[in-house]
């Protein structure tokens, strides 16, 4: 990177605040993993491959840790807010950065809109109230959290995050136990329900699907390199973060799934839709707890309102980025005497507000193609990580810019981008997925059209503030 490109980058993290600490940073990742996905779309993984779903997270957790530590290097190298979006523009010029901001702007707005209006309607039904009041009560309450200093941010992700740990890890206590027996009334299981259905009942196919099914469980951890440019000692943070992450998230699903798979019989698992559907309410209940699936349900609106307070700080770093980038409005680039992005906050919150209006709309066609599309952003954002990560390389090497975080061998960029090339063939095969790809190359397509509209203004921009 050229040290005109470099001042750039550290003059648009400077006005950002320093108060976000490893273990802010390490639990924030693993809370936007583990959420509403595990706890209640497991299911649909493990109908689809039976007890080989376990290669199928697997797999995709191979990818996602190649693509973190790739990310980590470079976030490790040069800290920015703008993460895979900033190295993109690094490698491969204005239109990458621009197309890979809004394109996670974008991601996660839909997918916040989702996770709130999911979290409303679980508190609407407790109180019998309607779904809006819930809504607007969260929406206001994160807008100030994240209109606070950042410090506040992430200490309470922080604990967010420490409830999603204590009931996995007692969950995996409790499940182990009823599987050896040891809880009253329960029996060795062994591996009766494996030998049942056999490892893989539908399959190479159901494998396939399966992948399919899971390969966006990961989904989130990103944020982790985009909050790294608000802690005291970015290199160091990335380092600790996406290491200890990475294992911890591997136990965490791998053996929750486990645990399911070896207490409950095939025939009985699917999809959730609600939390006393989720196999993880069944597991609880077998071992004679209680009220598990309320639980469950508290458990799960948690896990989604930890997701959504993650998803406006991300929107809000990411549009604060653009702005310092010049590829989105200035306004949005200003900082109070707090060191937190207002604008980018309110802006973030604003439209959040709009998808959820768009849900509860819902007109003919619209929300399917924005959620299709949003099924496909990370596959566009994991693919161009690793072609940035493969064209900047040889410059952090020459620079001695990658010391905190190094890949360690030649190839295994080369051997993702072939895994995520070929889950990009397996979601084209697939009928169910295949509108993924077709709508987030729509949408890609259109964000480079206006890239290219916008590269003068945002050159102009850029040298103003430089000069």
């Amino acid at each position: 990177m050229s040290s005109a490109a470099s001042s750039r980058t550290q003059a648009g993290d400077a006005s950002l605040g320093t108060g976000l600490k490893d273990r802010h940073l390490t639990l924030m990742g693993l809370g936007m993993s583990v959420g509403a996905g595990l706890f209640l779309g497991v299911g649909a993984g493990i109908r689809a491959a039976g007890p080989a779903i376990i290669l199928a997270y697997a797999i995709a957790g191979l990818v996602v840790i190649a693509v973190m530590r790739m990310l980590g290097e470079m976030a490790a190298a040069r800290p920015s807010s703008g993460s895979f979006a900033t190295y993109g523009r690094q490698a491969f010029g204005h239109w990458a950065g621009f197309l890979l901001g809004w394109l996670y702007w974008f991601l996660l707005i839909m997918v916040g809109g989702v996770e709130i209006t999911g979290s409303s309607q679980i508190i609407a039904g407790w109180f019998n109230i309607s779904p809006w009041i819930p809504a607007l009560v969260s929406v206001v309450f994160f807008a100030a959290i994240n209109l606070a200093q950042v410090k506040g941010f992430g200490e309470f992700e922080y604990w967010f995050a420490m409830i999603k740990i204590v009931v996995i890890i007692g969950f995996l206590v409790i499940g182990s136990l009823l599987w050896l027996g040891v809880l009253p009334a329960s029996d060795f299981v062994g591996f009766t329900n494996i030998q049942d259905s056999g490892f893989a009942p539908h399959g190479i196919t159901g494998i396939g699907a399966g992948l399919l099914a899971v390969a966006f469980a990961f989904g989130g951890i990103e944020v982790v390199t985009i909050a790294a440019a608000e802690s005291a000692n970015p290199a160091k943070a990335v380092l600790r973060a996406v290491n200890s992450i990475i294992w911890r998230i591997a136990v965490f699903y791998i053996g929750s799934v486990l645990i399911i798979i070896l207490l409950m019989p095939y025939e009985t698992i699917s999809g959730a839709d609600t939390a006393a559907d989720s196999p993880f309410s069944h597991v609880l209940e077998s071992a004679n707890i209680p009220g598990a699936a309320a639980f469950m349900e508290v458990i799960i609106v948690l896990a989604l309102l930890s997701a959504f307070n993650a998803q406006i700080y991300g929107t809000s770093r990411m549009a604060y980025q653009l702005a310092k980038d010049g590829d989105a409005p200035a306004w949005l680039g200003k900082v109070g005497k707090d060191a937190v992005p207002r604008n980018a906050v309110l802006v973030s919150v604003f439209f959040a507000f709009v998808a959820v209006g768009l849900q509860s709309w819902n007109p003919p066609g619209l929300i399917d193609f924005l959620m299709n599309a949003v099924g496909g952003c990370l596959v566009v954002m994991w693919i161009m990580t690793v072609l940035s990560f493969i064209k900047l390389h040889p410059e952090l090497q020459a620079g001695g810019e990658n010391k905190a975080l190094k890949v360690s061998s030649r190839w295994i960029p080369w051997a993702t981008l072939a895994a995520l090339l070929g889950l990009t063939l397996l979601m084209l095969s697939d009928a169910s997925t295949r509108n993924q790809i077709f709508s987030v190359v729509a949408l890609s397509a259109v964000l480079i059209f206006v890239s290219f509209l916008t590269r003068g203004l945002s050159g102009a921009n850029r040298s103003d503030r430089l000069g």
